[in-house]
């Protein structure tokens, strides 16, 4: 597959989407070293927390609007937002809560990056996309320079 050619106002969005891909790889490579599921726990809370709550507040506030709250892809998204913060939020079936986090997550990417975010390119104007530019740019850190347990090594 080609990689995608970004637009600037959605490279802050992008670079986040690569973090969440590493949570996901990070959680598969926790499971499959049987780290202790608190222990990851401990991390995708302080994930979510810290980097996907402001990262979907964003989406749902500046950039889904370009296309319409009511688009059908833009439903999908919202939707998905929903059932990840569920997960991350449930602290009754953590094993299941961090599986599914992992699958749904990488799934959420994948749809934003190869579909959504292609339609927002091709549909914006020019003053919506400076707009974008303008509100969310930003340095995007690595969260693991600030979290100290790197479990998945």
């Amino acid at each position: 597959m080609a990689p995608i050619k970004r637009h600037e106002a959605l490279k802050s969005l992008s670079r986040d989407h690569h973090h969440g891909l590493l949570l996901c790889y990070k959680i598969r490579e926790a499971i499959r070293k049987d780290i202790p599921f608190m222990r990851i726990k401990k991390y995708t809370d302080w994930f979510f927390k810290n980097h996907l709550q402001e990262h979907f507040q964003e989406e749902e506030e500046h950039v889904f609007p370009i296309i319409g709250n009511e688009n059908p892809m833009v439903k999908k998204a919202i939707v998905q937002h929903r059932k990840l913060e569920r997960l991350f939020l449930d602290s009754n079936d953590i094993e299941r809560a961090i599986s599914l986090i992992e699958e749904e997550l990488e799934q959420h990417i994948r749809f934003e990056e190869r579909q959504l975010f292609n339609v927002i390119q091709e549909e914006a104007t020019d003053e919506q996309l400076q707009h974008l530019i303008e509100i969310l740019s930003r340095e995007t850190t690595d969260p693991d320079k600030k979290w100290g347990d790197h479990f998945w090594k």
